[in-house]
Parts: structure tokens; C-alpha cells; sequence
């Protein structure tokens, strides 16, 4: 009964909320539009952009030191569960099965393993950062730690469900990924999708005016 609610009613409720509040979040964000500026461009605005997306995936010379550790175990949660979600066997016989149609070769299950052991291990390192440090732990609010909660649950879960042989723990498993599903557009989760474009237009506005941003 509660694995049929799980699969059925709950997933479908989940989607829904997951699409809907992303679909509103960008809606919200884009619908005011950029204002009208005034000054005589000095750059190019979609150079700007794209130059800013991608040199910030590297930490400034000037601070790095100081970030190092938060780089560092940004890039393992972050690149390590980007691998789980697209490689773990489980996830894309989900794919084939019930959303593409379509599969892909998987990583094998030391490769799964490996990775993820790294991914909880950026994650935990990334909370301990936060908590810790006096900075990050006065600006941090408590939606930033039910998120690391909500993630940690899902990648917990998730490796446990590769015993297979307990529907229990697929079942725990999914049920999981549908509150992080649910929680998702409302958070500060959404930096998944919205980051690119926040980066886009800090890049954009500074360009236009001569500033390398």
C-alpha cells in the first residue's frame, strides 16, 4: 500500500510541484526584465556573460588560499553527485524505464562506490564549514541546513537502496528524493538552475561598463 502511494499518487504530486515551482521561480525572476541603461556601452554584454559563467568556476589567485578547503569540497559534492545522478545503474534503468525510454552504459559498482564516497565527503565537509566558521555560520539561515539535511537523507537512501532485495529501502529511497523534490523550488536549492543566469547578468551589468567582473 505505502510502496503504491510511494510510486503512484506521491510521485505524481512531487513532479508536479517540482516543475510548477521551478517553471514559477524563473517566471518570477525574468519577468521584470532588465532596465534600460542609460550609458554608453564600454563592452560587450553577452561577451560579459559568458566570461563571468565560466571564470568563476575557478576561485580568484587572490583569495583561493583563503577558500581552498570550501573549493575543494564544493567541486567533490558538486562534480560527485552530478556523476551519481547520471552514471548510477539505478538511475538510468529509472531513465530507460520510465522517463526517456532510453539508456546509457552505467559506471560499475566500485566506480559507485568511490564516487560516492567522495560526494558525502564534500558534503559533510561543506556543513562542518558552515557550522563552524564564524562568517558562514552567522549568515547562514535554516533553510541552508534543511537543505544539506534533505541531500544527505537522498544520497543515505540512495545507497541503500542498492540492496535490492528489500523493496523497503527503494521505497525509502524514492519517497526521499519526492520531498527534496517538493522542497526543491522553494530554496535555496534553486541555485542549480538559476545560477547561470544570476552569473550571466552580474557579468552583463559590469561589462557594458568597462569593469571586468
Amino acid at each position: 500500500m505505502i510502496a503504491q502511494l510511494v510510486d503512484g499518487v506521491f510521485w505524481n504530486i512531487a513532479v508536479a510541484i517540482f516543475l510548477l515551482g521551478i517553471a514559477w521561480r524563473i517566471f518570477a525572476v525574468f519577468r521584470h526584465g532588465a532596465r534600460q541603461d542609460l550609458a554608453e556601452p564600454r563592452g560587450s554584454a553577452a561577451s560579459g556573460a559568458i566570461h563571468t559563467n565560466w571564470s568563476r568556476f575557478i576561485p580568484r589567485r587572490e583569495i583561493v588560499a583563503k577558500i581552498n578547503l570550501h573549493v575543494i569540497a564544493g567541486y567533490m559534492f558538486h562534480l560527485g553527485l552530478f556523476i551519481l545522478l547520471l552514471f548510477a545503474a539505478p538511475h538510468i534503468k529509472f531513465a530507460q524505464d520510465h522517463v526517456l525510454g532510453f539508456g546509457w552504459p552505467a559506471m560499475p559498482h566500485w566506480a559507485f562506490v568511490v564516487v560516492s564516497q567522495i560526494a558525502f565527503a564534500g558534503l559533510l565537509l561543506l556543513w562542518l564549514q558552515r557550522v563552524l566558521h564564524p562568517v558562514t555560520r552567522l549568515i547562514s539561515r535554516a533553510d541552508d541546513h534543511i537543505s544539506t539535511i534533505l541531500v544527505f537523507v537522498v544520497m543515505l537512501t540512495g545507497c541503500m537502496a542498492l540492496f535490492e532485495s528489500y523493496t523497503g529501502l527503494r521505497v525509502l529511497h524514492r519517497f526521499s528524493v519526492e520531498l527534496f523534490m517538493i522542497y526543491f523550488p522553494f530554496s535555496s536549492l534553486m541555485h542549480a538552475i538559476l545560477f547561470a543566469s544570476s552569473r550571466g547578468y552580474t557579468g552583463a551589468f559590469f561589462s557594458v561598463r568597462g569593469v571586468k567582473a
